[in-house]
């Protein structure tokens, strides 16, 4: 191959990889919520309570996202991310072995420190390996690790520790992590990027965040998109299982087979992105479209087109994240990306830890279709935010 040919790695091959190490962060992450009914139903808590334990990875990713953007630009993405995924790897094992719900939700915290590498990691090596014209949709394809990992998760998570207990769960999760450490470790070649001198010369070691406001508002409206997608995400299982007597295997599966349109939503949305030269523009259409489909889906969620309008949802709510993503790393360049996709993570993940209690406590007090409306309003509120008249021409990182 062309790649080979020269001497460097094959970029798909580097994309492959660190979307493995991303399915498996989000296996262990994204699987917690699917143990809210477990939780509920075998150890008698609440839904609240028990959408708080299933938000305790969300808070040990939002707390060290900036962190780990600092050791990806500082000693690189190969490194970053084979550390994180062993942090995982020893999470899931201790999770698997703990006694109490206290230490449940300590080791779920763990591990969810351990993910937050392959966020910023990831999306490096992405924007590292692959040119502007190629990079929106090798983006949206990297982005596909999360539906994809929530979708192995649901399939996973809910029929294991029905049958099999929480321990084999957790277990299994742990075998997964540590696979994609080992490929991490062997296979990630980290990108090329100019000397520091270079850097200097061409204005990218400036502070992007001094320069104007496209990063703030980015990650202030990514923040707001993020709450249907972890509405959708977490109680979907839930509503079908309680609120339309779906059994367990039939609900866990079409939360998966929904995964994959979500997934395709985020590759369509990429090569959209590259095809009109622009990340942000598509980005402002998501964030109208996931405020009509959650007031839609709020407003007859309980006629039969509820559930068509909620894999609609799973679709519609995700398409802006790899533009989002894609466009923070544009700006920020090479010595400051890491650290912009870890505040671009970290604010998804505040609202993302907040979700499963909050929006649990509305679903409990007035019901899903009060819950799922009420969601409508953030994406409402991030449609101003979306920088569309300061976007740039793409850049090169």
């Amino acid at each position: 191959m062309a790649d080979a040919d020269r001497g460097t790695p094959n970029r798909w091959l580097m994309l492959a990889v660190s979307m493995l190490g991303q399915v498996a962060g989000t296996i262990f992450v994204n699987g917690a919520p699917f143990l809210i009914r477990y939780l509920t139903s075998e150890r008698g808590l609440s839904l609240p309570e028990a959408g708080a334990v299933a938000a305790a990875p969300f808070v040990g990713v939002m707390a060290t996202l900036v962190l780990w953007g600092i050791v990806v630009d500082r000693i690189g993405e190969r490194a970053a991310m084979t550390i994180g995924l062993a942090i995982v790897s020893v999470a899931a094992l201790g999770a698997s072995f703990s006694s109490s719900l206290t230490g449940l939700a300590a080791w779920f915290v763990l591990g969810g420190v351990g993910a937050g590498s392959t966020n910023s990691a990831s999306g490096r090596i992405v924007v590292g390996w692959f040119p502007a014209h190629r990079r929106g949709t090798a983006m949206g394809i990297r982005q596909t690790a999360l539906p994809l990992g929530v979708g192995a998760a649901a399939l996973l998570v809910p029929n294991l520790v029905e049958s099999d207990g929480l321990r084999t769960t957790l277990l299994t999760i742990t075998a997964v992590c540590a696979a994609a450490t080992v490929l991490s470790a062997v296979l990630i070649v980290d990108p090329p990027r100019p000397t520091r001198a270079e850097a200097a010369d061409r204005g990218q070691l400036a502070n992007p965040y001094r320069r104007d406001n496209r990063l703030a508002r980015i990650h202030l409206a990514s923040a707001l998109l993020v709450v249907p997608q972890f509405t959708v995400w977490t109680y979907m299982l839930v509503w079908l299982i309680d609120d339309k007597g779906w059994s367990t295997l039939a609900a866990s599966s079409l939360v998966a087979a929904t995964q994959v349109l979500g997934a395709a939503g985020r590759i369509g949305a990429g090569w959209w992105s590259d095809a009109v030269g622009s990340r942000l523009g598509p980005m402002r259409i998501v964030a109208i479209a996931a405020t009509a489909t959650m007031l839609a889906l709020g407003l007859l969620s309980g006629t039969p087109l509820g559930i068509a309008l909620i894999v609609i949802a799973t679709a519609v709510t995700v398409a802006d994240n790899g533009l989002a993503f894609t466009s923070v790393a544009e700006i920020g360049g090479p010595y400051w990306s890491g650290r912009a996709m870890g505040l671009q993570n970290t604010g998804q993940y505040v609202v993302s830890a907040l979700v499963p209690p909050l929006v649990g406590s509305v679903i409990d007090g007035h019901g899903y279709a009060v819950g799922f409306a009420a969601v409508a309003l953030f994406p409402l509120l991030a449609i101003p935010l979306v920088p569309v008249r300061g976007e740039h021409s793409l850049d090169t990182v």
